[in-house]
């Protein structure tokens, strides 16, 4: 039967190519969790089961803030203020890290606690940048030079799009059940108001931005060297990492802020001279993702402590991080030195 050979290659050729077109959402609903979870050395090795509740929450909301911001043109700040609703999200309302005093029993309020409003400033700082950073913008942008040739268009059609919000969703509600049968904990109803308030402010700033690009050639100084973003990214959120947290909470506090002024006010520079590019994007998001690899030692995690299988553990995401790092650079070499769209 000289069609059934034909037939059946054109049906491995379709799904080829289905997979193909798919594969940049499935590698960033997985690597999004990785990085918040286990990369950062909160979670070992031996709890990687537990990627079934975190992929759609992590995963589900990086690719859907990516997508998102992606069909609509608003580029990496609607894209950062929308990882910030999600961070208040997940820590406002999932597991209410904000303002539960007994949360995983780490005292995360004893210092620098307003109690008008119910959070620790430097906390709050702390954690909703972890995830702005790490758990969504450091996933997105990696994932992205991966596939630099589609870095600005959609990896998703609509089916995709209705199937993540699902997930995302379901995620959300399963993080939120479990949290509650180990912490029966639930924020006065002020406080759970507010951070729906602030969620929606930061959904409707990321929105309210025009889509548009920079000027260009507004500096004409040249991009800076990508070692020296790289390093710049990687010192800059050692530091954060490494705030001290002292009695006098303003310390660590100030110290966040005057990183943010520094990174933001770098950033914008960079991102309007000539030559920024693809690799610059991988050297901040590579920068930042090797200081999860190393904070991940010293740290220990939520059950296993400093145990050997939990330094082993850190070992091979440490591995894996450099990898993911070396495989992009290489894809961006050989897709060559072609500019995309600014962001």
């Amino acid at each position: 039967m000289p069609g059934r050979g034909s037939a059946d290659t054109r049906a491995q050729r379709s799904t080829g190519t289905f997979l193909s077109h798919i594969a940049p959402a499935v590698i960033l609903f997985f690597l999004a969790p990785l990085v918040a979870e286990f990369l950062l050395g909160n979670l070992p090795i031996t709890m990687l089961s537990s990627l079934i509740v975190l992929a759609p929450m992590y995963g589900g909301g990086a690719l859907l803030i990516r997508e998102v911001v992606r069909r609509t043109r608003r580029g990496w700040p609607g894209m950062i203020l929308l990882a910030l609703a999600y961070g208040v999200l997940e820590e406002g309302i999932t597991t209410q890290s904000l303002f539960n005093p007994n949360y995983l029993n780490a005292h995360l309020l004893d210092y620098g606690f307003v109690p008008s409003l119910g959070i620790s400033i430097p906390w709050t700082l702390f954690v909703l940048t972890i995830h702005t950073v790490w758990s969504i913008g450091v996933p997105i942008a990696l994932t992205e030079t991966l596939f630099p040739a589609r870095r600005t268009t959609p990896w998703l059609g609509r089916p995709g799009l209705a199937i993540t919000c699902i997930l995302f969703v379901i995620g959300i509600i399963a993080t939120t059940a479990i949290t509650l049968s180990t912490d029966a904990f639930i924020a006065p109803i002020p406080q759970l108001t507010g951070v729906v308030i602030a969620i929606i402010v930061l959904i409707v700033a990321a929105f309210g931005l025009k889509p548009g690009r920079h000027a260009a050639g507004a500096n004409t100084r040249p991009a800076p060297n990508t070692w020296s973003v790289g390093i710049f990214a990687l010192v800059i959120s050692s530091i954060f990492m490494l705030a001290p947290h002292p009695p006098n909470w303003w310390i660590p506090v100030a110290l966040y802020l005057i990183l943010y002024v520094v990174v933001i006010a770098a950033i914008r520079s960079w991102t309007r001279r000539p030559g920024w590019g693809d690799r610059h994007r991988l050297a901040l998001a590579g920068g930042a993702l090797l200081t999860y690899a190393w904070h991940a030692f010293p740290q220990p995690s939520v059950y296993l402590g400093n145990s050997a299988i939990d330094l082993a553990g850190n070992a091979v995401f440490a591995a894996g991080a450099v990898v993911l790092i070396v495989v992009a650079a290489r894809r961006l070499e050989r897709a060559g030195s072609v500019a995309p769209p600014p962001v």
